[in-house]
Formats: C-alpha cells, sequence, structure tokens
C-alpha cells in the first residue's frame, strides 16, 4: 500500500513561531537545508518520515497534532459558507481546508462570528414575533432574502387570490367536463388543441432531477414518472393556467409589491401553484362538498381526485365573500424541523399559535407514517385549535435513495370543531386541551418536559439546591 503523503506546512510553521526560530536555525536543528524548509511550509514538499521523528524528538512536538487533518473546523467553515448569503462564494472545498490548516486561529473566529451573528438573527426574529403578538409592528429582520420575503408575504395574507379563483373556475366551467370526465386528460387535449403542446412522460433515466421540463422546440411538456398522478395533474394544471390564466397571475403580483425580481420569480410560481389547484378543485363545487363531508380532506381527495396534500391546501383558501369556508391554515415540515410552507384562510396565526412547539402532534407523525393524528391544543392566553396532523410522501424513491417525507399541519379554531369530522377522534370535553406555545424561546410555561430552550422573556432560574423538570428552568 502506498504511503499517504503528510503535507504539514502551516503547523510547521506555527511550530517555529511558537518558538520564536528563523527558517535557518530550525533547518539546522533539524539536518535540512533552509530552502528544503521553505518549501515545507509552503506545503510544496511533504514531511517524510524521518523529519516527522526529529521534529517529535528535538522540539517534542505531538506527532498526531502534525499527521492530523483540520477536518473539524473544515467542517464547520463548511456549515458556515452553506448559509444562504454565502453559497455562492466557494466553488469548492479546498479554500475552506487551505484556511482551515493555514490560519485554524482565523477559521475558529469565523465560525464564532457565524455563530453569533445566527444567534442574534434568532433573537431579533424571536424579538419579533414577541413584538406582533402585542400588536407591535416592527423591521427589525432587516434585509431578507427573497424566499423569505415571498413567505413572509404569504404568510401573513389570507390565501385567498380572488381574480385567480374566480379565472379559474370559469376556465374550468369552458371544459364542459360531464361526471366522471378525467380533468388531466380534458387538460392536455386543451394544451394540445390550443398551443399544440404535447405532454409525455419520461423515466427516471431520462429525467433523474427534474419534476418537468418544457421543450420550446418541440413544444413538448415533459414530467418525471417520480411524480405520482395527482402532481403530475398539477404540473399540467400550472402550466395550463400560465397560458390561459397568465394576466390573472400578473395582476395578483404586481399586488404584492415584492422587492426584487427574483422573489417576484418566486411568488409568480406559487401564484400558478395556487391557480392549478383551483382548477382541479372549483371554488363552489369544492366548498359545497367540504361542506358535506364536514372537511374531511380524505373524501375530498378522492371525491376531485387530488392528493391529501392538494385537498389540504385547496381547505386554506375557502375565503371568497359570501362563500366562507371553515378558516383552516396549515404548516409543513420534514423531520429536522425545516419548515416548507405556511399558509392560513385568514393568514397563518403565527401570533396566536406559533407552530413551534415540540409538543404539536405534527412531529410525532412521523413515527406513524400515513395516520392522522388529531388533537385540541390549547396556547398559554387560552385559544385552543384543532389540529390534523399527517406524513406526507415526496416523488417516488428508486432503490438505494432515502425517500423524500414531509409532514403537514392543518388547523382551525377550536370553536369550529363541531363544524369538523376530525372532532369525532377527540376525546370528552372534559379531558383538558394539550398545553403547547407558540415556541419555547418565547413560552413561559413552567415544568415543560419538552422545553429545548430558555424563554427570551425571563431569566433562568440556576439554583444549587433545588432543581425544576427542564434543564433550562426559569424565575
Amino acid at each position: 500500500m502506498a504511503e499517504r503523503k503528510i503535507f504539514a506546512g502551516p503547523r510547521v510553521r506555527r511550530i517555529r513561531n511558537g518558538l520564536g526560530l528563523t527558517q535557518t536555525a530550525m533547518a539546522e536543528a533539524l539536518e535540512i537545508s533552509p530552502s528544503y524548509l521553505n518549501l515545507i511550509e509552503r506545503n510544496q514538499r511533504p514531511l517524510t518520515v524521518q523529519l516527522l521523528l526529529k521534529l517529535a524528538s528535538v522540539y517534542k512536538v505531538d506527532l498526531d497534532e502534525l499527521q492530523g487533518e483540520a477536518g473539524g473546523s473544515t467542517s464547520q467553515l463548511r456549515e458556515v459558507f452553506a448559509d444562504p448569503l454565502l453559497s455562492g462564494e466557494l466553488p469548492g472545498d479546498q479554500e475552506l481546508i487551505e484556511v482551515a490548516e493555514a490560519a485554524p486561529n482565523a477559521a475558529s473566529g469565523i465560525v464564532k462570528l457565524y455563530r453569533a451573528y445566527k444567534e442574534q438573527a434568532a433573537r431579533l426574529s424571536d424579538l419579533a414575533d414577541l413584538l406582533a403578538r402585542e400588536g407591535h409592528e416592527t423591521s427589525l429582520s432587516g434585509a431578507k432574502l427573497p424566499i423569505d420575503e415571498v413567505r413572509e408575504v404569504f404568510e401573513r395574507r389570507p390565501n385567498y387570490f380572488a381574480r385567480l379563483d374566480e379565472a379559474a373556475e370559469a376556465f374550468h366551467a369552458t371544459l364542459n367536463l360531464s361526471p366522471g370526465d378525467d380533468l388531466a386528460v380534458a387538460l392536455k387535449a386543451w394544451l394540445r388543441s390550443t398551443h399544440g403542446i404535447v405532454v409525455r412522460a419520461l423515466p427516471v433515466q431520462t429525467m433523474p432531477s427534474l419534476r418537468r421540463r418544457y421543450d420550446r422546440h418541440s413544444m413538448r411538456l415533459f414530467l418525471s414518472e417520480r411524480l405520482s398522478p395527482f402532481d403530475q395533474l398539477r404540473e399540467v394544471a400550472m402550466e395550463v393556467v400560465l397560458l390561459a390564466l397568465g394576466e390573472h397571475v400578473q395582476a395578483e403580483l404586481e399586488a404584492l409589491e415584492l422587492s426584487s425580481g427574483e422573489a417576484r420569480r418566486i411568488a409568480r410560481f406559487e401564484l400558478a401553484r395556487y391557480a392549478a389547484h383551483a382548477l382541479m378543485m372549483p371554488y363552489g363545487a369544492f366548498l359545497s362538498a367540504a361542506i358535506r363531508a364536514r372537511y374531511d380532506i380524505d373524501v375530498l381527495r378522492a371525491r376531485f381526485n387530488v392528493s391529501y396534500e392538494q385537498a389540504a391546501n385547496r381547505l386554506t383558501m375557502l375565503q371568497r365573500p359570501g362563500a366562507v369556508g371553515v378558516p383552516f391554515f396549515m404548516m409543513e415540515i420534514d423531520n429536522a424541523g425545516n419548515r416548507f410552507r405556511r399558509a392560513g384562510a385568514t393568514g397563518f396565526p403565527q401570533a396566536k399559535f406559533g407552530g413551534g412547539c415540540p409538543k404539536l402532534n405534527i412531529h410525532a407523525a412521523f413515527a406513524q407514517p400515513g395516520q392522522v393524528l388529531v388533537e385540541q391544543v390549547e396556547m398559554p392566553d387560552g385559544s385552543a385549535f384543532l389540529t390534523m396532523s399527517r406524513t406526507l410522501e415526496g416523488p417516488q424513491a428508486g432503490f438505494g435513495e432515502r425517500i423524500r417525507r414531509t409532514a403537514l399541519l392543518v388547523g382551525c379554531d377550536a370553536a369550529s370543531r363541531d363544524d369538523v369530522a376530525y372532532a369525532a377522534a377527540l376525546p370528552d370535553r372534559s379531558v383538558p386541551a394539550v398545553a403547547i406555545g407558540p415556541a419555547c424561546r418565547l413560552c413561559e410555561r413552567s415544568g415543560c418536559l419538552a422545553r429545548a430552550e430558555p424563554p427570551l422573556t425571563r431569566p433562568l432560574g440556576l439554583d444549587e439546591m433545588v432543581t425544576g423538570l427542564s434543564a433550562f428552568d426559569f424565575q
């Protein structure tokens, strides 16, 4: 087996500088030429076994220190430069390795500064949420990434776009579908007859990393076979929306008043997605069916031949003046807690509900894939919500690929529970609701076994004589 070459020039230089030696003095002690030592320090020559032993005997250097790699510092720097603000700065890891090797103290300083930045951003976000709960507007968040700007705009406003809903419903009526007709077939026929676009599903090997691709030259819309029939229908519906309802999408986009072209591009996609759901589940028919089914998502998905996620998403859109449904809201996360979407019929209830409590059943849903978990939860101020959580499966994974699984929470005010079929799964009203909070850093519930962080608003109650249930007891 070939011997691994050890390039440790920066570490040799740090040893020499720490001892206050010149290159000439160190080279003489190691019985090599100053020019050869210079090449070693510049990583143009590896350390030989003889030199390693000489360094260890003359300067009492730990050989592990010389042979070890700066893997820890490199991985920490990699985390820093994976942040969206810095992700485009470096083409690869080589510069990170060089920084970690040549200037470990500077690398450590960069990591500490980044962590302080993240902590400060989290505190500002928590403070903004706290002020919002008390009815105060704040702009503490500063400059936002385009995706964050779009998310904030969509989360704060009602998830209802009148122009898109009305236009989609009117377009659906022009298809003249009879009961039992396949909407996907009708939309594909419209694309072909009106625009000459042919829809084709391609195998995974042909489109290994794409959901869809539109070829302008051949006028073909390619969809990945990874997608379920429901997701393929949504992709076709989005293409129809952009062609037939483009002016309505543009009008709603202008009304959002976003600050950048990138934010507008992201929002345009979200609006097209909204309109696709409106086309697949026309407002009047969907609201009527939802009321009859008492908002049972599985009944609605079967009635409209859509997925659980699509039907649940549509429930949050039922706010047409004069024809409103129960005001649902939803939140989707992955098993690491990363948030993908939050929306609501009247905006996501961030101030009242929060959505950041580890006791919510959306986290438990990952342990029971495909099952709907129902519970009533209560906030510290007494406001109560009915919540339903279930896992969602992403695109079809091949053998050896890890499946993408997220969880979706759908909720409404507990005052509406009698109108919702899921209330039947709740225990008697005399049984107390699950006590939750907005997020650990904003929650002042004492003795909470699930607490992960101390509250921002209270000092820690560290007492050597008395220890509470949580590692973050507060005064």
